[in-house]
Order: C-alpha cells, then structure tokens, then sequence
C-alpha cells in the first residue's frame, strides 16, 4: 500500500503527495489510520468511468432479465423487504 502520514504532507506540502501518486494512489495516514486516498486526475477519471460502465452493464442485465420474464413483482416495498430479510429469492 502505498501510504503517507498527514505530518509529512504538512512538513514537506503537496509535493510529498506529487512524489508518493508516482507508485499509484496514496493513502494518506492519520492517527495511525488509514484516512484518505488521493488519485491523479487520470486516475479519478477512470474509476468514475469504470463505475459508470458497471452501472450500464447492471443496468444492462437487469433489462434482459425483465425482457426473459425473470422477475418477480411485488405489492410494495415492504413485501419486497420481507422476502430479502427472509433470504430466501431464488
């Protein structure tokens, strides 16, 4: 993981971050903790990329399903709550 504590960033500024984002995303260290993640605009734009193509593909599946006739539909959201609470979906 590649990490640096808050001290360091306040000691030595943003370049301390600029060195550590050269072996990928930094995980900036508080408290002992893992506390933030800091990303090259290159690679923020690519997770927000990936997320939004795993929503269409979801989105995707979730259309060829209905179109399949493999849905179940329900009164109202509770009805739906109680048979996830159940566990038991098919």
């Amino acid at each position: 993981m590649n990490s640096i504590p808050a001290q360091e960033i306040k000691r030595l500024g943003i370049s301390a971050v600029d060195e550590a984002l050269r072996l990928g995303p930094v995980h900036v260290v508080k408290n002992n903790r893992p506390r933030y993640v800091v990303l090259t605009e290159e690679g923020y734009q690519e997770l927000v990329q990936d997320q939004a193509s795993a929503a269409r593909n979801s989105l995707r599946v979730s259309l060829e399903d209905l179109k399949a006739g493999r849905v179940t539909r329900y009164d109202d959201v509770d009805a739906l709550m109680d048979r996830l609470e159940r566990n038991d979906l098919e």
